[in-house]
């Protein structure tokens, strides 16, 4: 028996050493075997002629590969490089593939081209018929969970266990774009990266570090980039585009893993930055800053439909949020947007808040907890179904224990008001009693007040500052329209406007107007009589008309208190739009007959709501006198004469369900 095993043993050991000399003294025609079929599997799938001059081993297991390049049929070069060492994996070369052990690469250049619309890489980025067919029937839509998922496998399934580039070149030029990537070195050794990147987009130019891991078996890479001067990150083509800056310290991204299925690829991971600053006029009138950001992400691409999972949550410094969002567009455009936040400390709210973008409420401090919620779902094919449902909610002991930069309390008594337009100053007033242009709440006619109240906001005294079927009608008419063509503003929110906001009229200007009046409204912070007088008192009305006292002398030469019904209904209807005044009239100083319209909507809102007596309705004449400064720039006709009233007969009409 002990025989028999030394026999067997020694034919085992036999064999293998027979396979060995025979893979050595065979190798390189192995090798040229390999490597010959790896070149026709390329050209086979894809348009290049791709080259490799020279492949032999220099010792057991390692070979030198010269003269490689990728060039595609009638294009420019895409890839050559000089020389390559690797070690390869026997098992591989067997199996009619190369599969690098340790890679050593020296210039290398990837040289993406455009000119003329066309390149010499996007036959990469098709199937693996290399062909797009053309669908006659139907309008196709490009899948691409499917593109992303094939380009990821593509990347990790060529990750070699070590490796080290050095004059890595990477380069994208076309008409009216140069981009340089250079890596002075680039090596990966048990999964960690480290390199030196140079990238240059025309002039921009960032110096950078990267470090990372990664693990090609479970799609998993994680990688920092830090900045190695002083002048941070600046993302390229935001000045140029734009007109704007983004830069920031440290950019942190990681890929944890993905699934494709049923056509759609999901993917998870986390980003991360640091000391990020933005500047855009539309945005804020300078730098935003935001100390750190992060964003826990869960992504979902497929054909018609890009996701962002629920489980996605965002952090902006301490405050934090789960983010859903979803578009699809295979039979219609559909957009779902959900917004939730546990409770939250308010002191790290505010604290979070990104400074240069919120300047009155940089500062605050505050006490208790703060939790918001935001819904919204819109169907283009029926925009009257738009959703919008948008809560912020506060513990009971919530309170704001220091005001910042601005009190928002100083409604409360006298303080002088400055009007901006197009951000530069035009008139400064005191709103108080010590202006002779004041007016209090009861000076004012009843039927000003009520007409105003009819038209720009009937759930002023009952609402928190917020009116939100409005705000959704107005979402929908502006999609419908596809312009800004309607608000949802309340009283509230124009009265905060118009106080807080007038210097600035930027994108995130909304934002800070909702978050100030919901402290107002929800804390009690002023009275609504007292915010219904201070809006009354400094509203414009016209040519540097501001306040109701300033319009009623301007238009008719009267106190606010004797305005009538007309008089009252004339100046609500120029509210909107108060720099358009003269286009109410002709030339004769009579209003014009698309006015009568407006006249018989809001009275007879007032007369069901009971805001005024059937008599005073019946007795409506939709026209006003002119007099004083109103009536020079307006009445330009020689000697004016007065419409004859039968023409503006009144109807009792009902264009509002009340």
């Amino acid at each position: 028996m002990k025989k028999r095993l030394l026999i067997g043993a020694g034919s085992v050991l036999a064999f293998f050493l027979i396979l060995l000399v025979l893979l050595i003294v065979f190798r390189s025609k192995v090798l040229s075997y390999t490597i010959q079929k790896v070149i026709t599997q390329v050209e086979s799938r894809y348009p290049v002629d791709f080259n490799i001059n020279k492949a032999e081993f220099v010792d057991l297991n390692s070979v030198v590969l010269s003269g490689i390049s990728l060039v595609p049929h009638d294009r420019d070069t895409l890839f050559t490089t000089d020389s390559v060492h690797a070690s390869v994996s026997f098992r591989s070369i067997f199996k009619g593939r190369i599969v690098f052990k340790k890679l050593d690469v020296s210039d290398g250049y990837l040289t993406a081209v455009k000119r003329n619309g066309k390149d010499n890489f996007s036959f990469l980025l098709k199937g693996e018929d290399g062909n797009q067919p053309a669908d006659t029937t139907a309008k196709r839509s490009r899948n691409y969970g499917e593109l992303l998922n094939r380009l990821i496998e593509t990347a990790f399934d060529n990750v070699p266990d070590q490796a080290n580039f050095k004059n890595l070149n990477v380069s994208y030029k076309s008409e009216n774009r140069t981009i340089d990537i250079r890596m002075p070195y680039l090596t990966m050794d048990d999964g960690t990266i480290d390199s030196e990147v140079v990238i240059k987009t025309d002039s921009l130019v960032n110096n950078l570090r990267m470090h990372g891991t990664i693990d090609p078996g479970d799609y998993n890479i994680a990688a920092s980039l830090y900045n190695t001067d002083r002048n941070g990150i600046r993302l390229p083509y935001v000045k140029e585009k734009f007109n704007g800056t983004v830069a920031f310290d440290t950019l942190h991204l990681s890929l944890a893993d993905k699934s494709y299925r049923k056509d759609r690829l999901t993917v998870r991971g986390t980003a991360k930055v640091n000391n990020l600053s933005v500047n855009h006029e539309k945005l804020a009138t300078e730098d935003i800053h935001v100390r750190e950001g992060a964003l826990n992400y869960v992504v979902t691409l497929g054909p018609n439909y890009y996701a962002i999972d629920s489980l996605t949550e965002v952090r902006v410094n301490k405050a934090v949020a789960n983010l859903y969002a979803v578009y699809q567009n295979a039979t219609s455009k559909i957009i779902d947007l959900k917004i939730k936040t546990k409770d939250l400390e308010a002191n790290d709210v505010f604290e979070s808040l990104p400074t240069g973008l919120f300047e009155n409420l940089e500062g605050i401090k505050a006490q208790g907890k703060l939790k918001y919620k935001l819904n919204f779902h819109v169907n283009m094919d029926s925009l009257a179904k738009v959703k919008f449902d948008s809560d912020l909610d506060a513990s009971k002991d919530f309170k704001i224990v220091q005001w910042g930069k601005t009190n928002i309390q100083k409604i409360n008594g006298s303080f002088v008001h400055t009007v901006y337009e197009y951000g530069k100053p035009v008139r400064t007033f005191m709103v108080g009693p010590a202006n002779s242009f004041y007016s209090r709440l009861g000076e004012i006619s009843p039927y000003l007040r009520n007409a105003i109240l009819t038209a720009e906001d009937a759930g002023f005294y009952s609402h928190k500052g917020f009116h939100e079927e409005a705000f959704r009608q107005a979402i929908a008419t502006n999609l419908k329209k596809g312009e800004f063509v309607r608000g949802g503003s309340t009283i509230s929110m124009q009265l905060v406007k118009n106080v807080f906001l007038t210097r600035q009229k930027t994108v995130t200007r909304k934002v800070e107007e909702a978050i100030i009046v919901w402290l107002i409204e929800n804390l009690n912070l002023v009275s609504k009589n007292r915010m219904f007088e201070v809006y009354l008192n400094i509203i414009e009305w016209g040519p540097n008309v501001y306040g109701a006292k300033d319009a009623s002398r301007f238009y008719f030469g009267k106190q606010p208190s004797e305005l009538n019904l007309a008089e009252a209904i004339f100046l609500t209807s120029i509210i909107p739009s108060p720099k358009n005044y003269r286009a109410s009239f002709d030339s004769y100083g009579n209003l014009r007959s698309w006015k009568r319209g407006y006249f018989r909507l809001i009275s007879g809102i007032m007369l069901r709501r009971g805001l005024i007596s059937r008599a005073a309705y019946d007795g409506l004449y939709p026209n006003v006198q002119l007099y004083g400064r109103a009536r020079d720039l307006i009445v330009t006709a020689p000697d004016a004469v007065v419409e004859d009233s039968t023409e503006f007969e009144l109807e009792t009409i009902d264009l509002l369900d009340f």
